[in-house]
């Protein structure tokens, strides 16, 4: 791959923003300095335009194998690239699902062959794998992800004694999807009682409540400091979890982490009477309240991570009535839009966002030379400008399921480019004709 010289960039990293040049060489950032020049390196000028380090998404369901009919890892990877999203780590809740170390390398050879953006994988941890677990090596993907409340693709880990052994014997990241299945069995029993099949969509934040997240979050953050394990609390969707996370060290010291995804900071239950099943997530959309008080911790750094937990399905699946509705949605062709139309709007810092976005996955999960801007580091970058309108609607919507929650809002930026490994791998709405992404190498 030839040399690329990025002149006139407006470089956001490491909490400062600066006007700089950048000369990409093959996969690497060569030199980053306000005035480089390079007879041999294709030049484009980005006249002032933002470059931010690639977008690492901790959290994606992209749905194979087994359920591709909602996604694949070609056709979601793609939405993600022009999404600004340039690395991505994979849920094992696909079909077979992703619990033994055999499944995880099959999952990893498609990546390899057909995915736009890096990839990693998270390994599945079950009531009965913990010997497989204890053979993964800490280096082979990206981590540990137990659901401790039941989800799309039920993998439900329920058994006590094998949380505690889970949680002991591994040094790897635990990833966790925390609801209390009791309570939420509980509160559903009761609205089928009084509303049979026709329980309206907004009693989903009242059946996955509150306080199903919060004892279920709780008490996987005590076990983690009872066993030492390094836990990382996935989509934190009310106010009362938020106080359970601490911000007086920095990230690279902290043993419990959390993270809150797009849809948390965007919608409120408010939104069910118009989006409906189409906000149907797990956890669920909550108040207004909540919100509020997630954005508050994200920018006091209780909370140390964005991401999307992107999980498509068809619009046909998604318009069953509540009880049939799978949750989830597609998210990552827009989440770096709408958290840039957070900042336009006051609500949080260029600086914050990359930080949240793209540094502080790297940190907490120990990623080999991506997330900043640096000289060595992989030249995994973001071109955004500023000054287009982008309305979402269906014909510009790159998911395989063709949908999208945003559809109807007008974000104030676009990915103008992005690039994968030095890689020009989008260009204005223009896909390369060849990949150059990586499976993730980690510094553990």
């Amino acid at each position: 791959m030839s040399k690329i010289l990025l002149k006139n960039a407006k470089v956001v990293n490491e909490n400062s923003i600066f006007e700089t040049d950048v000369l990409l060489d093959g996969d690497f950032i060569a030199r980053i300095d306000p005035n480089i020049s390079d007879a041999n390196a294709k030049v484009i000028d980005l006249d002032g335009d933002l470059l931010l380090p690639g977008v690492i998404d901790d959290q994606v369901h992209f749905r194979e194998p087994g359920l591709t009919h909602k996604g694949n890892i070609a056709t979601e990877s793609r939405a993600a690239i022009a999404g600004g999203i340039t690395t991505y780590m994979e849920q094992p809740n696909t079909n077979p699902q992703t619990t033994t170390i055999e499944k995880l390398e099959e999952k990893m050879a498609i990546a390899a062959k057909d995915s736009f953006a890096n990839y990693s994988f998270l390994f599945g941890g079950t009531n009965d794998n913990l010997e497989e677990l204890k053979r993964l090596d800490k280096n082979a993907c990206s981590g540990v992800k137990l659901f401790l409340g039941s989800s799309t693709g039920n993998m439900l880990v329920d058994d006590e004694a094998v949380l505690e052994k889970i949680f002991s014997n591994t040094e790897m990241v635990i990833s966790a999807h925390c609801e209390d299945e009791g309570t939420i069995r509980a509160n559903m029993a009761k609205y089928e009682a009084m509303y049979g099949e026709d329980i309206p969509i907004g009693m989903h934040p009242i059946i996955r409540s509150a306080e199903a997240c919060y004892l279920s979050s709780s008490k996987a953050i005590a076990l983690a400091k009872r066993t030492g394990a390094r836990l990382h609390v996935f989509h934190v969707s009310t106010g009362i979890e938020t106080d359970l996370f601490t911000n007086v060290i920095p990230l690279e010291q902290k043993k419990i982490t959390a993270e809150v995804c797009i849809h948390h900071l965007w919608f409120s239950d408010e939104d069910y009477a118009e989006k409906g099943t189409l906000i149907k997530w797990n956890p669920a959309v909550k108040t207004k309240t909540d919100r509020a008080k997630l954005w508050e911790a994200l920018l006091d750094d209780r909370i140390d991570v964005v991401a999307t937990d992107h999980a498509p399905h068809t619009l046909e699946e998604k318009n069953n009535p509540y009880t049939k509705a799978p949750s989830g949605g597609p998210l990552v062709q827009h989440a770096l839009l709408a958290m840039l139309q957070k900042e336009s709007e006051g609500v949080i810092s260029l600086e914050k966002i990359v930080e949240k976005m793209s540094h502080n996955p790297a940190k907490l999960f120990d990623i080999d030379r991506r997330g900043f801007i640096r000289e060595g580091y992989y030249a995994d970058l973001v071109q955004v400008d500023r000054n287009s309108q982008n309305e979402v609607k269906r014909s510009n919507i790159l998911y395989k399921c063709g949908w999208s929650p945003f559809e109807g809002v007008t974000f104030g930026s676009k990915v103008a480019r992005t690039f994968v490994n030095g890689l020009l791998a989008y260009d204005d709405g223009v896909f390369a004709g060849e990949k150059n992404a990586k499976r993730l190498t980690f510094n553990r």
